[in-house]
């Protein structure tokens, strides 16, 4: 990367904090909806984690990192006019 002049946007190698976001919402996705459901189909499977991610998780569930508030009320607040 540094012979074309590119920065990685990356830690180095063995760094866990880079996935630490992504395993959390994972962890949440499959013990707050998936392991509770039974899907007939790879639609219903869709619909449901569509509805989880874009609905549930940014708009209702509140988070415990954002003081209480969803991910949208957190932006929404720090948002300046």
């Amino acid at each position: 990367c540094s012979s074309i002049d590119i920065q990685q946007s990356m830690s180095k190698a063995g760094c866990p904090y880079d996935n630490a976001p992504m395993e959390r919402y994972f962890n949440t996705l499959k013990n707050e909806l998936i392991y509770h459901h039974y899907y007939h189909n790879d639609g219903e499977l869709n619909e449901s984690v569509n509805y989880f991610s874009y609905v549930w998780y940014n708009h209702v569930r509140p988070h415990s990192f954002n003081e209480g508030l969803t991910p949208f009320e957190a932006r929404y607040k720090s948002f300046k006019y």
